[in-house]
């Protein structure tokens, strides 16, 4: 029977109340007294020299208080990447400054080379756009094409980066000798040439923030849409600005999306910082949706090479990659990770391929800066080897269903070390495909397939098995591979004297129902309503240091760090009641919000003895502390490895090339399930977003750099009747060996497992219905790109 409260329970969403009555607020519903609106000048070109920012006029028009250009800025740090990368050489990456606004050239249209601040937004917006008129920016030839950019030396993103390369990165590079040896002698070999195509985030909510500056303290508050404000304050304090990190408070209330995008510091923080001092009084910035596309950072683009060696019998013998992904005109704070190590690790997938190699080089053009989007690296690899499998069983004849389940890893395998590096806890592989095959039915296909021809439609079905690291970690470890930053996570458990608790968290909270799921865990824990427990975070000053969310860390990395601060709370408590219960402490159990002699009726409440910690009559002084508040910081030992099996059906138009989805199936593995509502629901936003990929979502730069897909016209979004009604399970459970919750992340997997499964889908309708020249169609898997490939 379902639970109805607590660990595993489907407790509805505490916050979504607020969110549904209009009643969450966001950086733009702040209003401050005082403040003013600043408004950032884009360049319109994709490449050019600055010669002169037009400064004179804007500043004498009405309202306006102050503008800023680069030049402002010229003597700060600049945004750095968060992770240092060698190429295969051993040469350390090229890391060009990313500055606070752009001086000397700019480098993609979007790029803010000046702000103007003002007295209300219209002042603002007018004064930008006479600064954009009488600057003189010499337009300089745009570099958007990877292969072009590598091939032409002569033209330049970085002035001092003579090949646009950022790395050339090897992974692991002393499998390359066998992995090359191996693919030469393969029985078969498969090829597999394809672009994982450039996704801009698009959260609900776009990107604001807020500076003020008290001059009688010296104190700074950014108040910003940002999952992650503790990196955000550190950044700007030891790279950007400089500002003691102890003088800046960075607030990140409720936010509406991020989806990776809001995880990065961004210039506009620090110029409304610069200005809040500079003015003595609150300055304001709230992104238009046209910038959002311009400045935001964007997603995936990945073009690449994959080679499948494999046995007649379709047994796997090696892998090898070479991708050029994509960074953009300068590094964003995740973007050297995205491509490495959050990719190519999971370039040997859920099967016991022996070898594999990785080869990616990351390269600078005109274009906005790419990072992580939902996912990171693991839908680019899962994408790649779900496709090249898929291509070598038709070249083979082989069952894709049979051929995957012979090259998975078995349950009795693990743990499993990979050819790429990672250690799999637990799994069973088997399990959900099997799962999903059930779902799915399998064995009725041909009846559906011929319900959907009496129609006139192409129907096939797609196979994806995937699997995802996520909770990146231990830092000791991402420290040797480059990373800037721990990876651990903290979490604070103060219970208050009347037995109410106050939970800080350094995870962020922007969609996932952490409010909810972590109410839930320390309430269970505490035998104690979820309604006493209060969730805090966003808040650099109320919270521990903590890494924030992203990368499906929440509950295996924050979560566990609760889980511990709350142990360590029932471990006090348990010294209090021995006292108060003259008993000795190992005498003392703790059960359903009780404390009690073991064998005895005798018991104090979990509030009496929290209003004891406070009030001390009846207290062992002499050896504790009054109290009752913990502390705990987590750094992982491994990743957490969830996995899963995702089945599409779809039906095509072979007239026009529409690809409709019939039907779509998860089976999926996260461990250990704290509330299975949310789960489904991370599972449904995540596939709604790998079918937007798939087949609808593409972000297009012209030869000279200028975004054509800058808008909701041109940028296709998916909407409801895109998506199917999913099928989603979870009971397939290995829970993860190395944290005491037994979790592992679910937030990303939709993204990760189904834009194969769509694609893999199509081509089989394809083959079905007699277009077998079709061996893969490059997403979005649109109708024009579909009608294309069935007639040549």
């Amino acid at each position: 029977m379902p639970k109805d409260h607590g660990i595993g329970a489907s407790s509805k969403r505490r916050e979504d109340v607020r969110f549904l009555t209009g009643k969450g607020v966001y950086t733009d519903d702040l209003a401050l007294h005082g403040e003013v609106h600043a408004v950032m000048v884009r360049s319109t070109v994709a490449h050019g020299s600055i010669k002169a920012v037009g400064t004179a006029r804007a500043a004498g028009m009405p309202g306006v208080l102050a503008v800023f250009t680069g030049e402002d800025f010229a003597a700060v740090g600049g945004n750095p990447a968060g992770w240092l990368i060698n190429s295969r050489d051993g040469t350390p990456m090229r890391e060009p400054k990313r500055p606070v606004l752009a001086h000397g050239k700019v480098r993609h249209v979007g790029d803010a080379y000046a702000a103007v601040v003002a007295e209300t937004y219209e002042q603002a917006r007018d004064a930008a756009q006479a600064v954009s008129d009488d600057s003189e920016i010499t337009e300089l030839p745009a570099i958007v094409d990877m292969a072009a950019a590598v091939a032409n030396p002569g033209n330049r993103v970085h002035d001092e980066i003579p090949d646009n390369l950022c790395f050339d990165w090897g992974w692991i590079e002393d499998n390359r000798a066998a992995v090359d040896a191996a693919i030469k002698a393969a029985p078969h070999v498969t090829t597999l040439e394809l672009v994982n195509n450039r996704l801009v985030p698009n959260a609900m909510e776009p990107r604001a923030s807020i500076g003020e500056y008290f001059p009688g303290t010296g104190d700074y508050k950014l108040t910003t849409t940002s999952q992650n404000p503790h990196l955000t304050r550190l950044l700007i304090a030891a790279f950007v600005m400089g500002i003691p990190e102890n003088k800046l408070q960075v607030v990140a209330p409720d936010v509406g999306g991020g989806f990776g995008s809001k995880i990065y510091h961004y210039g506009e923080e620090a110029v409304v910082l610069a200005a809040a001092k500079k003015l003595a009084r609150p300055v304001r910035w709230t992104a238009e949706r046209s910038e959002s596309f311009l400045s935001d950072a964007h997603g995936r683009d990945h073009v690449t090479k994959i080679e499948l060696a494999c046995e007649k019998d379709g047994t796997f013998i090696a892998f090898r990659t070479e991708t050029l992904a994509n960074v953009g005109a300068y590094l964003s704070n995740f973007s050297t990770a995205t491509p490495t190590f959050l990719h190519g690790t999971l370039m040997a997938g859920p099967y016991k391929v022996p070898n594999v190699y990785v080869n990616v080089k990351t390269v600078f053009t005109n274009t906005a800066p790419v990072d992580a989007y939902r996912g990171a690296g693991r839908p680019e690899a899962t994408f790649s080897l779900e496709r090249v499998v898929d291509k070598m069983c038709r070249e083979l004849g082989l069952d894709p269903f049979e051929v995957r389940r012979k090259n998975l890893i078995t349950k009795d395998m693990f743990p499993y070390t990979t050819p790429v590096g990672l250690a799999y806890d637990t799994g069973d592989y088997q399990a959900t495909l099997d799962k999903a095959i059930a779902m799915a039915d399998v064995a009725g296909f041909e009846a559906r397939r011929a319900a959907s021809a009496a129609k006139g439609k192409l129907r096939g079905m797609g196979l994806s098995t995937w699997i995802e690291a996520c909770g990146i970690a231990p830092s000791h470890l991402v420290g040797v591979l480059g990373s800037r930053v721990g990876l651990y996570d903290a979490a604070t458990v103060r219970v208050n004297a009347t037995g109410s608790i106050s939970v800080m968290t350094g995870a962020h909270s922007h969609g996932q129902g952490h409010e909810t799921v972590f109410a839930q865990i320390v309430a269970d824990k505490l035998g104690i309503p979820e309604s006493s427990v209060e969730i805090v975070h966003g808040d650099t000053a109320k919270i521990p240091f903590g890494m924030g969310s992203y990368g499906s860390r929440s509950l295996a990395v924050c979560g566990v760090a609760m889980a511990k601060a709350v142990d360590k709370i029932i471990a006090k408590g348990k010294k209090i009641a021995a006292h108060m219960l003259e008993a000795a402490e190992g005498d003392i159990t703790f059960e359903d919000g009780k404390f009690a002699v073991a064998g005895t009726d005798k018991a104090k409440t979990f509030g009496e003895i929290a209003f004891s910690a406070y009030v001390p009559h009846n207290y062992p002084l002499e050896t504790l502390e009054p109290g009752l508040e913990e502390t705990s910081f987590y750094d992982p030992a491994n990743f957490t490895y969830p996995a899963g099996a995702y089945l599409c059906e779809v039906e095509v138009d072979a007239e026009t090339g529409k690809v409709d989805i019939a039907a779509f199936r998860c089976a999926d593995d996260f461990g250990n399930i704290m509330n299975p509502m949310i789960v489904e629901g991370q599972v449904h936003g995540g596939v709604g977003q790998g079918i937007g990929q798939a087949l609808l979502e593409n972000t297009h730069y012209d030869e000279n750099g200028q975004l054509l897909t800058g808008s909701f016209m041109d940028y296709a979004m998916p909407r409801a009747d895109d998506v199917p009604f999913y099928n989603v399970d979870y009971s397939c459970q290995t829970p993860c060996t190395h944290n005491p919750l037994g979790v592992k992340g679910c937030g990303e997997a939709g993204a990760i497992g189904s834009p194969p499964a769509v694609v893999n889908a199509v081509i089989d309708a394809l083959h079905r219905g007699g277009h077998s020249h079709v061996t893969h169609i490059d997403m979005p898997v649109s109708p024009s790109r579909v009608w294309s490939a069935i007639n040549g």
